[in-house]
């Protein structure tokens, strides 16, 4: 599939810009096609793995998201950064990633397990903490999904 070019070119940052700040920020949007074909979008913790140029995110093993990733693998995946303002200016300058992909869920364990540990390391303040929290036994309810990116684009906006 050809997707579309973003409109306004002048906005676009780099793919460099848009990996970093998949490895920097720690929320995203996550958005399948729901029941009905509606739209449905949950907020998402995510690891970014630069060298396979997958995205992560976990979640229950059964669940509005799992039945409609059964449907349809397309997704979208959006984040953000923090942003800046300017001195002496009230706008917001803001800079957001889309991504489309296919999701897939991981099955192998071994390759799960590993992904979930790297996330964690990313939100948990220390490395004993991410290896309690991996041996307690609700891992085994964890679902790990892996996004394989097929388009990627970023933009700089001015709220003003």
């Amino acid at each position: 599939m050809e997707f579309r070019p973003m409109r306004r070119k002048n906005q676009q940052v780099s793919e460099d810009e848009c990996k970093r700040i998949l490895k920097e920020e720690k929320r995203a949007a996550f958005s399948v096609i729901g029941d009905g074909g509606y739209p449905y979008t949950v907020p998402v913790n995510f690891y970014y793995d630069e060298e396979e140029h997958r995205i992560f995110i976990h979640g229950a093993k059964s669940g509005h998201k799992m039945d409609a990733l059964q449907q349809c693998n397309k997704v979208c995946f959006t984040t953000w950064n923090q942003g800046y303002k300017v001195e002496g200016h009230w706008e917001w300058n803001a800079t957001s990633v889309v991504v489309m992909g296919r999701a897939t869920l991981v099955e192998d364990p071994l390759y799960w397990k590993d992904k979930l540990h790297k996330m964690a390391i990313k939100y948990y303040p220390t490395i004993e903490e991410v290896d309690k929290e991996m041996q307690s036994p609700p891992i085994n309810v964890v679902q790990m999904i892996a996004i394989d990116i097929d388009h990627m684009t970023g933009k700089l906006v001015n709220e003003k």
